[in-house]
């Protein structure tokens, strides 16, 4: 579970609001509902992966168009 937080830069606020539940809601299914809660924390990793993937690739993409301009 910390690597997850490892990748993640939102808060419990953050997430509590994209989820539109109340911090206090998030912070009771990690201790009450913690397989819930490791769901949702796994859904942010992968939406955070998925985004830095992306990323990647765009550079990846410029960097070859750069190199095939100059070829």
């Amino acid at each position: 579970m910390n690597n997850i937080k490892y990748y993640m830069k939102l808060t419990q606020q953050d997430m509590a609001r994209l989820l539109d539940i109340t911090p206090m809601t998030l912070r009771n299914w990690r201790k009450d509902k913690p397989y819930l809660y490791e769901i949702v924390m796994k859904g942010f990793a992968f939406e955070n992966i998925v985004k830095k993937s992306k990323e990647t690739y765009e550079e990846l993409v410029e960097l070859e168009q750069g190199l095939q301009h100059k070829l």
